[in-house]
């Protein structure tokens, strides 16, 4: 490698393998880049791409026994694939360090933090009680975590998600470390709180001179965060270049078609059924507006499906047992009608009561004030087979596939068991309409042998929503169900709720906090802020003329 002071990290060359069955499967194929000294460099690509692999074989992280490496990774002028292990441990976390996507499962759950942020330190510094509290101090200001009261005296479930990554954050830069790795750094958070984290990246690149590789599949982040952009694509390095040169014009098709998905044609969301159908016209799954109108028309003028009317929610903060109170309100008079074939978006940060909502819908929690009519049936009244009939046609498609998923239990056992519960079909029927309904979401038969390990997040997803839907159900609750996907996979299940709405007449309740994403599948958006419907209106004119201050925050945000 020629000596260059500037370059922080020089990739040459890297490809990786795998050592077991099918042997010497290549999982990198001979990528080149390199990082700057205080610069940010952007990594995107679609899960299976390489971007965490590579990440891994940066921190020494891969074992030689199950993966072969070749080339070059230069850090510092060394060539870390050379150095022993005891050399690699000193580089990691003291030069070279790591955030990762889930703060919750990177944080001890049964340590406060303080403890935590302590430990990181001892471990890799030679510095005293004061030198540390100085440090941390210091940090905790820098990530603006300042002002949480009592911080290090609580444990990680009582802080929110956007407060665990900030932790993160601080427990990264510990020991002053010049790389910086953020893996998938705000995926799960919302879409304020992932503006404050990337400002919070930047002023520290700045403040604490350091190098960061941002690894995303958010390409909107990448582009308000990075210098630079690599795009990956299995294994291989499609393009790279400046910011403005990848986004204003790119020279691969591939890169096309990834920037395509996020582009906005005539104010709405452009969806492409995937990326590969990139070259095949650009056609674009939607309806014109004279359709939609008719559409819309047609829904409004009949009864609605779904009515709450003033409905409150309090949690009780009382520490006896014996006494209640309404402590803290997390939903206030809140009034909406939901009609047969509507799609309603429903927005808002964490705590803004959008989960609790979704919550007394479904009858999980009790609310104290107001009513739910359901095919003006009072939810509060019914009980016994009418509840079980209540909760047959209101079904959810969850966040996290794999979490809701049984990983003991194939695809057939995982269809065919709301179908059994519910006398949906007769026995000998069972594996025809779980076959039915894995095409519908467009897996072939042959995934119904499968277990949720074998499948990627997108089929898992596509595996959750032919679930939900085997009992026919009027309504889906689709709960931030494609914010862990990537943006060509969530273009694809985007569509399939599209096409699935089309032939069974769903109704939808799409929770999101991406807003793009949001407006793309609504017809009316709602958006809670404190448990207050804030705004309610058509999704077009909600962002074309926002009227709420908290609205315009958000549709700026995600600018």
């Amino acid at each position: 490698m020629k000596s260059n002071k500037k370059i922080l990290l020089d990739i040459n060359k890297l490809c990786i393998s795998t050592t077991e069955k099918p042997e010497n499967k290549k999982l990198i194929k001979s990528i080149s880049f390199n990082i700057k000294k205080n610069e940010i460099v952007g990594l995107i690509g679609e899960s299976g791409s390489g971007k965490s692999l590579t990440s891994l074989c940066i921190l020494g992280l891969l074992e030689k026994k199950k993966f072969n490496i070749f080339g070059e990774i230069y850090f510092n002028q060394k060539n870390i694939l050379n150095l022993h292990e005891n050399e690699i441990v000193k580089i990691r976390g003291s030069e070279i360090s790591m955030i990762f996507q889930e703060p919750m499962t990177a944080l001890n759950p049964t340590m406060k933090i303080e403890e935590q942020l302590f430990e990181v330190f001892r471990s890799h510094e030679n510095m005293d009680s004061k030198e540390i509290s100085s440090r941390i101090k210091k940090l905790i200001k820098k990530v603006k975590l300042d002002n949480v009261e009592n911080l290090f005296d609580k444990y990680p479930h009582q802080l929110s998600g956007g407060q665990k990554q900030r932790v993160m954050i601080v427990m990264a830069l510990a020991c002053n470390p010049k790389l910086l790795i953020a893996d998938e750094p705000t995926t799960a958070l919302d879409v304020t709180i992932q503006k404050e984290i990337i400002e919070i990246l930047k002023d520290l690149q700045k403040s604490e001179n350091l190098s960061i590789l941002f690894i995303s599949h958010d390409l909107r982040l990448v582009s308000k965060i990075s210098d630079r952009i690599i795009i990956m694509k299995t294994g291989e390095i499609i393009e790279q270049g400046l910011n403005k040169q990848i986004f204003k014009s790119p020279k691969k098709d591939y890169t096309k078609a990834l920037l395509s998905v996020i582009i906005n044609d005539s104010k709405r969301l452009k969806v492409l059924p995937t990326i590969e159908t990139y070259n095949q016209k650009n056609k674009k799954i939607s309806e014109t507006k004279t359709e939609r109108d008719k559409r819309l028309k047609s829904i409004y003028s009949k009864n609605p499906i779904l009515e709450i009317n003033n409905l409150s929610k309090f949690y009780n903060t009382s520490k006896s047992l014996f006494v209640k109170n309404k402590g803290f309100q997390v939903l206030e008079k809140i009034n909406l009608k939901l009609y047969k074939g509507e799609t309603l978006g429903l927005i808002g940060e964490s705590g803004s009561g959008k989960t609790s909502l979704s919550n007394a819908i479904l009858k999980i929690h009790k609310f104290e004030e107001g009513e739910i009519f359901f095919n003006r049936l009072d939810i509060s009244k019914i009980q016994g087979k009418e509840l079980l009939n209540f909760r047959k046609n209101i079904q959810m498609v969850f966040q996290d596939p794999y979490a809701s998923l049984n990983p003991l239990h194939n695809i057939y056992q995982i269809i065919s068991e709301p179908l059994m519960f519910h006398k949906i079909c007769r026995k000998e029927d069972l594996y025809d309409e779980c076959k039915k309904l894995i095409n519908d979401v467009g897996l072939s038969e042959n995934f119904l042998n499968s277990y949720p390990h074998e499948l990627s997040g997108g089929q898992r997803q596509r595996v959750c929503i032919a679930r939900a839907i085997s009992v026919k159900p009027q309504v889906l609750i689709c709960d931030e169900s494609v914010s862990a996907l990537d943006v060509s996979i969530q273009a694809t299940v985007l569509n399939l709720l599209n096409q699935l709405k089309q032939k069974y007449s769903f109704t939808y309740i799409f929770i999101s906090h991406d807003l793009s994403v949001v407006r793309h599948m609504s017809d009316k958006i709602l958006v809670l802020h404190n448990g207050k419907i804030v705004e309610y209106n058509d999704a077009d004119l909600l962002f074309k003329k926002p009227k709420d201050r908290y609205t315009k925050k958000l549709i700026n945000a995600s600018l």
